[in-house]
């Protein structure tokens, strides 16, 4: 008898935390910045022009991102923001490691994510697994916000645009729009937030992931809802045509090496807004 109740109370108790997971969710607000470097060397660019290039290109790289989330998805999506008066009409924008396409969703459970990728006005949905990172966790450990939170590292592969290969059509830089280097994340997370998410495709950890950068992008949350009101909805976007990031990565290679060929970069049209004014 008491095996039987001591098996209940089990049961029970599975059953109920089970619930309680379901219904732990929150959203929260992430800052990301990105350093876009550009190589004008061999180009007669006048210094005026080179200054505005590089304000807009300082200004792609800030975005603001939410993330909803609860212990087993969540959705990352930029928050848009209205254009500037004097912007870049039908201008370039870049990809960064920040935004990875528009509504990033990813599974913890299933350890997948999908993203809808805006290729040159073609709509791609890319459908992969998660990277699995080698987290090495330190004892260090710093106040973001009220959380206390604690310092992760990893070293990943990335796929890199080469903004030289794409703007300079040297001899030397053919071939070479995408370069492929290891880098060094930092995280910091909270435990005091137990769900294992994070900004973009960054998981892992036993607690969320409130701040993340590598050699180029730093992504910083600023904000957190737990627990909110109204349910939160959480759905993977479904639009596109359905590609591994593999397939993406091969295509997105072809369509740069394709245009910058074709001298779509170096071109423009005069009065900007065209593919040769960032």
């Amino acid at each position: 008898m008491r095996k039987l109740l001591f098996a209940a109370c089990f049961m029970l108790f599975g059953f109920t935390s089970i619930l309680s997971a379901q219904g732990f969710q929150g959203k929260a607000i992430y800052e990301s910045k990105t350093v876009i470097q550009m190589d004008f060397s061999g180009r007669n660019i006048p210094e005026d022009r080179k200054k505005m290039i590089l304000e807009r290109m300082k200004k792609a790289g800030e975005k603001t991102f939410v993330l909803s989330f609860n212990q087993i998805e969540s959705l990352y999506k930029e928050q848009q923001k209205l254009e500037q008066p004097g912007g870049a009409r039908g201008g370039m924008r870049f990809r960064m490691m920040g935004s990875g396409g528009e509504d990033f969703y990813k599974s913890v459970k299933d350890g997948t994510y999908a993203v809808k990728q805006d290729l040159f006005g073609k709509i791609f949905l890319v459908k992969d697994s998660l990277p699995k990172l080698q987290w090495k966790i330190s004892g260090e450990t710093k106040m973001i916000g009220k959380y206390t939170a604690f310092k992760a590292t990893a070293i990943k592969t990335v796929k890199r645009r080469n903004m030289a290969a794409l703007f300079n059509r040297n001899e030397n830089n053919k071939g070479k729009e995408f370069i492929e280097k290891e880098i060094e994340i930092i995280a910091w997370y909270a435990m005091d937030i137990p769900v294992n998410q994070g900004p973009a495709d960054y998981c892992g950890l036993p607690g969320l992931i409130l701040e993340v950068s590598d050699d180029v992008t730093s992504i910083l949350c600023s904000q957190i809802v737990m627990n909110p009101k109204d349910k939160i909805e959480i759905k993977a976007p479904s639009k596109g045509k359905k590609v591994t990031q593999e397939e993406f990565d091969t295509i997105s290679r072809n369509k740069m090496k394709e245009m910058r060929e074709s001298g779509a970069f170096g071109r423009g049209r005069r009065g900007g807004g065209g593919p040769g004014h960032p």
